[in-house]
């Protein structure tokens, strides 16, 4: 499970944007991001570096909605909450996966997404 910049004590950094790649570009499976137009490997190493923050943030953040979304899915109260067995099903993971990802959601929506004093 993904742990969010704020857990550790520090600010969420912005990723960099990440512009949508037109049509024709991304028919050809060699190219991303512009990546490989890039001559110069101080360049090249600086653009590819701050894709992959900009990434990793995505995903964190991604891990972040999942997690609050599978809590909101198995919370007792709703007349149709899903069982964890459910939601690792649909979100394809395991199990005990889901009952982590469960909890996490509900530590992030009591602390409205703030870190908890543990």
């Amino acid at each position: 499970m993904a742990e969010p910049a704020e857990r550790s004590g520090q600010r969420r950094l912005r990723p960099a944007p990440l512009a949508f790649e037109p049509a024709e570009a991304t028919a050809d499976p060699e190219h991303f991001f512009d990546l490989e137009s890039i001559d110069d490997p101080r360049e090249l190493l600086s653009r590819a570096t701050e894709l992959t923050l900009a990434f990793r943030a995505a995903t964190d953040r991604a891990t972040e909605f999942q997690a609050i979304a599978a809590a909101q899915l198995a919370d007792p109260r709703r007349f149709d909450r899903l069982t964890a067995a459910d939601v690792a099903e649909r979100a394809q993971w395991t199990e005990d996966y889901a009952r982590r990802m469960i909890e996490f959601g509900h530590d992030l929506i009591r602390t409205n997404g703030q870190p908890s004093e543990d």
